[in-house]
């Protein structure tokens, strides 16, 4: 497995969010964590993408304890992307994607080399940015800057892209944008996805395998169809669910809420 995870437990300080927790990703799948609010999903995905150290378990990269690597040898392998990027003043595009070369360069090294500026040139054109090279970070539209900072992962050239709810703050038309993207880096350059998405449709469509989290814990994983139940769906979100099939995929309709903390009396448990 590309990235696994063993007896994984971890959260902040003292205060453990993420449980005894066992989860693998191959070679050029996309996984999407999806749950409740609170329930987990962003401390899993910094715990994977060694932002967060674990407090018992070990993730594993490329075989090896993630912890026992250096942060160079890890950026060279996974790039993380946080649901919300400190904008950089005073940087073009350009520039702020070739800060994905330096972790493929030496520390004495200051300028692109051809191999670097290669690997920039072609980030920059896989997100279509290629007229905005010159702008400024700071002038760019959500769903610009949002390619912006995917094109500096994309320059790390790495095996493994996470990504914590990269559609926030987009409207629809730049969503469906940004995933499509992914998912031709996904399918043509054989790109490694682990995507924490707040919109379950927007995981059944795209995702190979979905990961529900509830309470720190995998409540259930495997592909769409097989996730995407009633049953699951009740148990991790809480709501009564319609799901049909088009021709995107599953589609999922929440139509009410469960009384999860009432018993058959209508009376609090």
């Amino acid at each position: 497995m590309l990235l696994q995870t063993h007896h994984l437990s971890g959260g902040y300080q003292n205060h453990p969010v993420i449980s005894d927790l066992f989860l693998s990703l191959k070679p050029g799948e996309w996984l999407s964590l999806v749950g409740a609010n609170g329930s987990g999903k962003s401390t899993l995905l910094k715990l994977l993408g060694n932002v967060l150290s674990p407090q018992q378990g070990v993730v594993r990269l490329d075989g090896v304890a993630i912890h026992t690597q250096s942060a160079q040898a890890v950026a060279q392998k996974m790039a993380f992307l946080p649901q919300q990027q400190t904008i950089p003043g005073g940087l073009t595009v350009q520039q702020l994607v070739s800060l994905g070369r330096s972790p493929h360069q030496p520390w004495w090294q200051w300028e692109l080399n051809a191999e670097d500026q290669h690997s920039v040139d072609l980030a920059i054109t896989q997100v279509r940015l290629t007229s905005l090279r010159h702008r400024w970070v700071e002038d760019l539209s959500g769903g610009e800057r949002q390619r912006a900072f995917l094109a500096l992962a994309l320059a790390q050239n790495p095996k493994i892209l996470l990504l914590d709810e990269p559609t926030t703050f987009l409207d629809v038309r730049y969503q469906l944008e940004l995933l499509e993207l992914l998912k031709a880096l996904n399918h043509d350059r054989g790109l490694s996805i682990i995507t924490v998405l707040h919109e379950i449709n927007l995981a059944a469509r795209y995702s190979d395998r979905i990961c529900m989290i509830k309470a720190g814990e995998i409540a259930a994983m495997g592909t769409p169809e097989a996730v995407l139940t009633q049953s699951n769906l009740a148990h991790t979100f809480g709501i009564q669910t319609l799901i049909t099939k088009t021709a995107v995929g599953l589609m999922v309709y929440a139509i009410a809420s469960c009384p999860s903390e009432l018993d058959h009396h209508g009376a609090p448990r």
